[in-house]
């Protein structure tokens, strides 16, 4: 079982893995503002636990096991970070309240966003409702498109009821 700070680090190293290569302390202190001794701490339980390939003073890699951890952390995080951009929040809160929440996210729950977030990306219908909710947030004020309607939606430019 990992912990959320473990989750953290091996999504950094993964990062910076598919960049370089491989990661370094430095890299990973760099990244997450810690000292290198820390990182290097938290490098050995990583390679206790089987996560990382660690060699002192050389580049980390992930296992296996490391890389599943790592790819569902992200997968967590992007699909929570778009959903809580499809609601409106802006992306640096998006992404801060995202890394909070992967980690403690039922995996029904996720899966449950992640279709939703899939459903308002594809559905033209579902664009026009989360538009209105974006809206609703902003003005407190609720809008129907309606083309009946001769007052115009002031999101659309459709009319509204």
């Amino acid at each position: 079982m990992t912990t959320e700070r473990d989750e953290d680090y091996l999504k950094i190293i993964a990062s910076i893995v598919e960049e370089k290569g491989y990661a370094k302390v430095k890299d990973v202190a760099k990244e997450l503002e810690l000292g290198p001794s820390t990182v290097t701490g938290m490098f050995k339980k990583l390679d206790k636990e089987g996560y990382i390939h660690y060699e002192k003073y050389g580049g980390v890699t992930l296992t296996e096991k490391g890389m599943e951890i790592a790819r569902k952390t992200r997968e967590k995080y992007s699909m929570l970070k778009d959903f809580l951009m499809h609601l409106g929040i802006d992306e640096k809160t998006a992404e801060e309240d995202a890394c909070k929440i992967e980690h403690i996210l039922n995996p029904t729950t996720a899966q449950t966003l992640k279709k939703f977030v899939e459903f308002t990306d594809k559905e033209d219908e579902s664009r026009i409702w989360i538009e209105h909710f974006r809206y609703f947030v902003q003005t407190g004020e609720y809008i129907r498109c309606c083309p009946e309607n001769r007052n115009t939606c002031p999101v659309h430019g459709k009319k509204v009821e």
